[in-house]
């Protein structure tokens, strides 16, 4: 077979070795600007370098924009490792997570999203991951929202002003097969800043179950996450939309029936995409 003018396999593989080296340059052309970022922040004082919002919106970008051959896989895992090791470059931090219902499928979702440069360090409940996040000086948690029969409410122990709270649940890109499917929630300390707020998270304590409290939520366009016993009565997990008022979840159930009704925020996060088209919860 003779080769079209033009497209010889030398001409190809040059234009992909120049390419490469593009990618390259710019991958250090944007450290030199987190250098530079680095000394500005120090100068006015510091401040977390976890941004979720805008982590949200990079990758809702990629998702839309992405075309040809190259699985949206490939693409959205190589952005979570630049986006999180030049996060570390920043501040270094570890990420905790939650090895109780198995280390390999929590670990493949902890390296997706952060790659192998960020440390991750086990620990054998969510609540350790709490606690340890809690201690630490600018680590993150992830442990999977749906943490199995018998956990208890983990919501519980990020409450209050100073507790950790939810920043992102992951995956962001939702598809068919994701490599790192599992639904996670990642904690860290309160952001002062830069959080996302499209969907926020809600721990309301209930006198007692309802099989009305489903649709309620689903009515204001939100989900109940989950729910476990709270002293003599129940917390329930709640996502409702960000842009409602504070307590909307609370409310919510209150109009299906609840009683003895206590509300307390315990983070937020991005809408999630869909790849196959669109925005979820």
């Amino acid at each position: 077979m003779s080769e079209e003018p033009g497209f010889s396999l030398a001409k190809l593989r040059e234009n992909i070795d120049r390419i490469d080296s593009q990618m390259h340059e710019l991958l250090m052309e944007r450290g030199r600007i987190i250098d530079s970022l680095i000394a500005i922040k120090a100068k006015q004082g510091g401040g977390s370098a976890f941004r979720p919002a805008r982590e949200a919106s990079m990758m809702r970008a990629l998702a839309e924009r992405h075309r040809g051959l190259l699985p949206l896989d490939t693409v959205e895992g190589i952005w979570r490792i630049i986006i999180s090791t030049f996060t570390y470059v920043q501040a270094n931090y570890s990420v905790h997570m939650d090895v109780s219902h198995g280390d390999a499928t929590i670990r493949d979702s902890v390296r997706f999203h952060f790659g192998f440069t960020v440390p991750c360090v086990p620990h054998v409940s969510a609540e350790g991951v709490i606690a340890a996040v809690g201690k630490s000086v600018g680590d993150l948690g992830m442990f999977a929202l749906d943490n199995g029969p018998g956990m208890g409410a983990w919501w519980l122990k990020l409450i209050g002003p100073q507790a950790p709270k939810v920043i992102a649940r992951l995956p962001f890109v939702e598809r068919p097969d994701h490599p790192a499917g599992l639904p996670v929630v990642v904690i860290s300390k309160p952001l002062a800043d830069g959080a996302a707020r499209d969907v926020v998270l809600e721990a309301v304590h209930v006198d007692r179950w309802r099989g009305e409290f489903t649709a309620a939520m689903v009515a204001i366009g939100g989900e109940i996450l989950g729910s476990a016993a709270e002293g003599a009565g129940l917390s329930v997990l709640v996502a409702r939309p960000g842009s409602l008022e504070d307590g909307a979840g609370a409310r919510a159930l209150v109009a299906a029936g609840a009683a003895d009704v206590k509300c307390r925020e315990i983070g937020s996060h991005a809408e999630r995409f869909s790849a196959l088209g669109g925005r979820n919860g």
